[in-house]
């Protein structure tokens, strides 16, 4: 717990383009406790296939502050925040629920870990690999966490295998 901790809400603030990582390491120089979370996300850059992390919300970052101690002000002039989400004068608090949620589903870096249970029906999208981004649905599981999915691709069903880390729910 750092100093800023101490009775703590979290708080959602904008970041600027671009901004995520040098507005994080400010946060943290500061004393704040930060939650960026990530997904990692597949793109093909010249022909190839590329994964790489990007922000699950993209442009905003989490910020764990005490309203009372009127830290709010410092986190708006911090490098690479452009403002906290309010509304009306006071900076609004995201529910814990909230938060407390996505970070029983990201591991201590922030990326999301896919999902513990996943069953034949279920719709899922594929997040990495040549089919990024497609939508399938889950027809079996293997021992192995092997899991074939059913894809509608050039008017057919296809059946593709891929590792169940590769999935999220849709």
């Amino acid at each position: 717990m750092t100093f800023h901790d101490r009775g703590a809400s979290w708080f959602l603030a904008q970041l600027k383009p671009n901004c995520g990582h040098i507005a994080e390491r400010n946060l943290k120089l500061q004393g704040f406790r930060t939650f960026l979370p990530t997904e990692d996300n597949t793109k093909q850059v010249r022909g190839k296939f590329v994964t790489a992390p990007r922000p699950l919300f993209p442009g905003y970052i989490f910020v764990a502050f005490n309203t009372g101690a009127g830290h709010w002000r410092t986190i708006n002039s911090t490098n690479g925040i452009t403002r906290l989400v309010s509304f009306g004068k006071e900076p609004a608090a995201v529910p814990l629920d909230v938060v407390s949620q996505l970070l029983l589903r990201c591991d201590a870096d922030g990326k999301l870990l896919p999902p513990k249970v996943l069953r034949p029906g279920d719709q899922v999208r594929l997040t990495s690999g040549p089919f990024a981004d497609f939508v399938g649905t889950i027809e079996t599981i293997a021992p192995e966490r092997r899991v074939w999915v059913l894809m509608e691709i050039m008017g057919g069903q296809t059946r593709v295998a891929v590792a169940a880390d590769q999935l999220r729910n849709v």
